[in-house]
């Protein structure tokens, strides 16, 4: 096994690392939870995409997609989430995780009276914030807008 070529060719290193404290406020509050935009695509230069995403008890989510793109990462924190892997929904409990390679379907949704709180990793980074924030605005709409937005967020339901 080898690693990727190397991408920093300097030799002394650089001051560039990020630093997100625990007591950072949510970005976007909803009233089926918040999202913690922990390290976006701008900020790890595309790398990778990190949220914190807190559901309410009862909070759906999104139905059966799948990404051309990216893929997808889940990671329970807390609670139990009901996580769709394709084939059947599983109960995630506190430290389950499951990753989604692209192409792969996926759903997920809290079916429980409890909170649940599970990190989102997206790679490569894309930029889901405005997804995230918008999201429910044209599903109100509904109809062509809101596929084509879903579309344009690489989000290809089914």
């Amino acid at each position: 096994m080898s690693y990727p070529e190397p991408r920093y060719l300097g030799e002394k290193g650089e001051v560039n690392a990020l630093f997100r404290g625990a007591g950072t406020p949510p970005d976007l509050v909803s009233p089926n939870g918040a999202t913690h935009y922990v390290a976006t695509h701008e900020s790890t230069g595309g790398e990778f995409g990190l949220y914190k995403v807190d559901m309410g008890p009862k909070a759906p989510g999104p139905k059966t997609h799948f990404h051309r793109s990216i893929s997808e990462s889940f990671y329970v924190l807390s609670g139990e989430v009901s996580l769709y892997d394709g084939e059947r929904w599983i109960t995630g409990r506190q430290g389950d995780f499951l990753y989604v390679p692209v192409g792969g379907l996926h759903a997920f949704k809290n079916d429980s009276d409890d909170p649940v709180s599970m990190l989102l990793l997206f790679a490569p980074g894309a930029p889901r914030e405005e997804y995230f924030e918008r999201v429910a605005e044209f599903a109100q709409r509904g109809g062509e807008e809101l596929r084509e937005f879903q579309v344009r967020h690489d989000s290809y339901f089914i």
